[in-house]
Formats: structure tokens, C-alpha cells, sequence
């Protein structure tokens, strides 16, 4: 807690200079490129602590990611948008704690689903429907070749 004499500035009292003061912030933060922490970075942006990513911008301790955004702790990912925790996803958004995902948005917890979207706990769904693991492969070859 500040006292009298402390030095710790005081910030903006009015609703405009507060205004002014964070669109400052924000710009700054927007206009930096840098990536701290980074080790073998190919074309990332605004990523932190990220590993052998490519193409990648502002992302978080990921590895391995290829043209993802804003996601976090995820690893082999590649077009991803939002995700966290997740690995060897495609192409899916917002997904948490997630493998082997494919065109997945809002997913919780799964693993090998494609074109789902909401699920939570689920295994080997295929737009949201689930499936038996050999039936689901057997599909999924399938439509693999006719979704890119």
C-alpha cells in the first residue's frame, strides 16, 4: 500500500487520460514482433517460449506448431485458432486438453474426433457422432481425402 513520500506513480485519475494511457499500452504490445523466449522460431510473431514453431503468432509454450494463433501449451498443432493444452490438432479453434482433433471447434478433453464442435470427455466421434475405433478410421480415411 502506498503511504506518504512512496514514489509509486500514481496512474491516470481522469476516465480520458486513462483511456489514452491504455491505448498506448496496447499499441505497444500489438507492435512488438519479438519472440521471447523463443528457441528455433520460423516466421512466428508475438510468441513466448515457444519451440521448433513455424509460421505462428502469439502463441504461448508451444512446440512443433505450424500457422497457429493465440493458442497455448499445445504441441504438433497445425491452423489452429485459440486452443490450449492440445496436441496433433488440425484445424480446429478453441479447443482445451484435446488430441488428435480435425476440423473440431469448442472441444473439451477428447481425442480423435473430426468435425465436431461442443464436446466434452468424447472419443472417436465423427460430427459428433460416435463411433466404434475401427469404424471410425475406416471413415476418417475416407473423408480425409475429400475434406483438405
Amino acid at each position: 500500500m502506498a503511504g506518504e513520500g512512496s514514489s509509486v506513480e500514481v496512474p491516470p485519475l481522469d476516465a480520458r487520460e486513462f483511456e489514452r494511457a491504455l491505448a498506448e499500452l496496447k499499441g505497444t504490445f500489438q507492435r512488438g514482433s519479438d519472440n521471447p523466449n523463443g528457441f528455433q522460431l520460423r516466421d512466428c510473431k508475438s510468441c513466448s517460449s515457444c519451440m521448433f514453431c513455424s509460421s505462428c503468432q502469439d502463441c504461448y509454450r508451444c512446440t512443433h506448431c505450424e500457422r497457429c494463433q493465440q493458442c497455448s501449451n499445445c504441441t504438433h498443432c497445425k491452423d489452429c485458432l485459440g486452443c490450449h493444452l492440445c496436441a496433433y490438432c488440425v484445424r480446429s479453434a478453441r479447443c482445451v486438453g484435446s488430441k488428435y482433433l480435425e476440423h473440431c471447434e469448442s472441444c473439451a478433453d477428447c481425442t480423435y474426433c473430426f468435425g465436431c464442435v461442443g464436446l466434452s470427455k468424447k472419443d472417436f466421434h465423427i460430427l459428433n457422432r460416435p463411433y466404434d475405433k475401427k469404424t471410425y478410421f475406416e471413415l476418417l480415411a475416407k473423408l480425409k481425402k475429400l475434406v483438405r
